[in-house]
């Protein structure tokens, strides 16, 4: 399945049904009084998280969804049947905001968790309600109140503890394959990496934790080169980043310390908290050095990128034999227990605040009264 993890979606909750005015002309009653009933009210729309799905492809190509308008009312003090409401389901991680305002409605971070976003219409008063001993024949009756509607922003971002970053060819699949059970695509040519891959990493029978691998980022990524910085957004709830860097690169015209502030770059480019994050450095391919050159080169690089001064951890790591993974997963876990969960955007359970949508939107979609 293709992952899709951005949605634009139009949802309107349904009208309240009309009331009507009505009078009762039985048989031995001819002069019965008023007896109009209530519209029913619209159907609401509501969103709930769901961990049997898995991206918002649903969403990219059916983009409208509306609710059930409520029914009008009838003769004999018969009320109108209320809308049914409208539930969509979204992968757990999912934060829904409104286009217009920029605003973040939600926050569905947990498996099961539900939020009205769109409140149906009340149905219209039947001339029942409005007879009075001055007022015996009633003819007033109301409409039905207009259901809210919304244009939203679906935005699906992975829940996992650990993020990987890195410059394409970096290692960051071939890492994510020694350490847990996950097989994204790994090969000999960049950006083999198109989409995220999660996965969970087992310390112990009841210790594990979960990492986010997405494709790497270039020099000018914020720009839109390559990928662009669009799957950065799946590191938003990480609380460790672990930076892998390529110590014997084929190219050798290649600085693994310009790539190291190549990627800060980026990352301070797209969200400046997210760069304060704690990052630790991998020393990646340390295989490919031969042992007499090893410790000069790590040496080197260290100083000159500043990571000893600026108190970064570093690990030396090689991925593709396992060497020090073990290791690192087990201090990786250590860590990740002492860290708080990074903060999320203030979300709301109920949003009803209707926004400007055009006149027409539901035109097609719409029961008449």
């Amino acid at each position: 399945m293709k992952f899709i993890d951005e949605a634009r979606i139009l949802v309107g909750a349904g009208d309240g049904g009309n009331g009507i005015a009505s009078f009762r002309r039985d048989k031995y009653e001819p002069e019965g009084g008023p007896d109009g009933g209530d519209g029913g009210n619209g159907g609401s729309v509501h969103f709930v998280a769901d961990r049997n799905v898995n991206t918002l492809i649903e969403y990219r190509y059916a983009r409208r969804h509306r609710a059930q308008r409520g029914q009008n009312g009838g003769s004999s003090d018969c009320y109108g049947k209320r809308g049914k409401d409208l539930t969509l389901r979204v992968p757990v991680g999912t934060t829904i905001a409104d286009v217009n305002s920029n605003e973040v409605l939600a926050d569905l971070d947990v498996d099961g968790k539900k939020v009205l976003l769109a409140k149906g219409g009340r149905g219209g008063l039947g001339n029942i309600h409005f007879k009075s001993s001055v007022n015996r024949t009633p003819r007033q009756c109301t409409r039905g109140e207009e259901g809210e509607q919304r244009e939203l922003r679906l935005e699906l971002r992975l829940l996992a503890d650990v993020g990987l970053l890195g410059l394409p060819n970096a290692g960051k699949s071939t890492f994510l394959r020694a350490v847990s059970a996950a097989r994204p695509k790994v090969a000999d040519y960049p950006f083999t990496t198109l989409q995220p891959h999660l996965g969970v990493v087992r310390v112990d029978h009841d210790q594990s934790f979960v990492i986010a691998d997405i494709p790497g980022l270039i020099d000018g990524a914020a720009e839109g080169a390559g990928l662009g910085i669009r799957f950065l957004k799946h590191l938003a709830r990480t609380r460790l980043l672990l930076h892998i860097v390529d110590l014997a690169p084929l190219d050798p015209d290649t600085d693994p310390v310009r790539d190291v502030e190549t990627i800060v770059r980026e990352l301070e480019k797209y969200d400046p908290e997210l760069a304060t994050r704690p990052r630790w450095l991998l020393l990646n391919k340390l295989d490919l050095i031969p042992e007499d050159e090893r410790e000069q080169r790590i040496a080197d690089f260290l100083q000159a990128c500043q990571a000893s001064a600026m108190g970064i951890p570093h690990f030396r790591i090689s991925a593709i034999s396992g060497t020090g993974c073990r290791e690192l997963t087990r201090k990786l876990y250590e860590a990740l227990q002492k860290l708080a969960t990074p903060p999320t955007a203030d979300t709301t359970d109920t949003a009803t605040n209707a926004a400007a949508f055009p006149d027409d939107l539901f035109a097609d979609h719409q029961d008449k009264a």
